[in-house]
């Protein structure tokens, strides 16, 4: 049913970008004759540009694992209360995104901050190609305001990480050591009611191994605050730790298999990839070096054209 579904998503796209070419090429003869104006013309050729484009997006995504879902981790960098709203507000801007896309999300994780914002969250994300347009938000994301928690007024700079891995699921074998494994419970916080703060319900995974990428040993670690439910809570973090570990072997078959060219940015945890300028009213990604001046629109969720620069470049 997976492949039936994949493949009528190809013949569909390949459909809507047919009928928008016979369209045009009607539109056009039309005008020829003067039935219609260069206006409708017009219209025709931006709707099929649109189909085609559409399609070329689909078809920059075609590794196995971009048709997955998305595990989205978001670390608020150095810098106090205003990292951590910067933080808060990057992880707004991607649910609205996921809104848009009418994809599902659940937040797994979710650290406030001291005084405004977040620590860390991390949201799942379910949805045709979720981690395939995902993939594009993986790095460092730097704000420039004056900002609200500065009584000078003063102009500042905040960092945020975003980290993206595919979110495998039951068709994907990733083999986990059970003897590597250790857990601790402990309190959530927050929201949820007495239950959530009186009981033990969230959990902490540690997961000693050797880095595929590096060949060094490493330790992964991940918090989950999902439910009420300590084992469902279990279950959760155990299908992170299966999406960090598949995303390893994957950036190891990508550097054996090929390097990207040295004119161009690494795409890689730690690399600035976007700047956020509120006072200049500018939002640039140093990667494709796509620019808009529409910041609210950009952080209510519209960042379709990004991710469409990066695939169009990178993927």
């Amino acid at each position: 049913m997976r492949k039936v579904k994949e493949l009528k998503n190809w013949i569909t796209g390949y459909e809507a970008v047919a009928a928008a070419l016979d369209e045009l090429q009607l539109a056009y003869d039309f005008y020829k004759d003067e039935a219609v104006s260069e206006e409708e013309v017009d219209s025709a050729y931006n709707q099929a540009l649109q189909e085609v484009e559409a399609l070329e997006m689909k078809n920059m995504l075609s590794k196995p694992e971009d048709q997955l879902g998305a595990a989205l981790k978001i670390v608020a960098g150095a810098g106090g209360t205003e990292a951590q709203d910067w933080a808060e507000m990057l992880f707004r801007m991607y649910q609205r995104w996921c809104e848009r896309k009418g994809y599902k999300w659940e937040i797994a994780n979710y650290q406030e901050g001291d005084e405004a914002g977040i620590k860390t969250a991390t949201i799942k994300v379910e949805g045709d190609m979720a981690y395939g347009y995902l993939k594009s938000e993986n790095g460092v994301h730097r704000l420039v305001r004056v900002s609200p928690f500065n009584a000078q007024g003063k102009r500042m700079t905040s960092f945020t990480s975003v980290f993206v891995v595919p979110l495998v699921d039951d068709t994907i074998e990733i083999e986990i050591n059970p003897a590597n494994l250790s857990w601790d419970t402990f309190r959530s916080s927050g929201a949820g009611g007495q239950n959530v703060n009186k009981v033990e319900s969230g959990v902490r995974l540690h997961y000693k191994f050797t880095n595929p990428v590096t060949g060094q040993p490493d330790e992964i670690v991940i918090e989950n605050t999902e439910t009420r439910d300590q084992p469902k809570n279990r279950e959760n973090a155990l299908r992170l730790l299966r999406s960090q570990l598949y995303e390893l072997e994957l950036e190891k078959r990508r550097q054996e298999t090929a390097r990207i060219e040295a004119s161009k940015k690494k795409i890689e945890w730690g690399s600035q990839i976007r700047s956020y300028v509120f006072d200049d009213r500018r939002v640039k990604d140093h990667r494709t070096n796509y620019q808009t001046s529409n910041v609210n629109a950009v952080m209510d969720g519209d960042i379709d054209a990004f991710i469409k620069a990066y695939l169009m470049e990178f993927a």
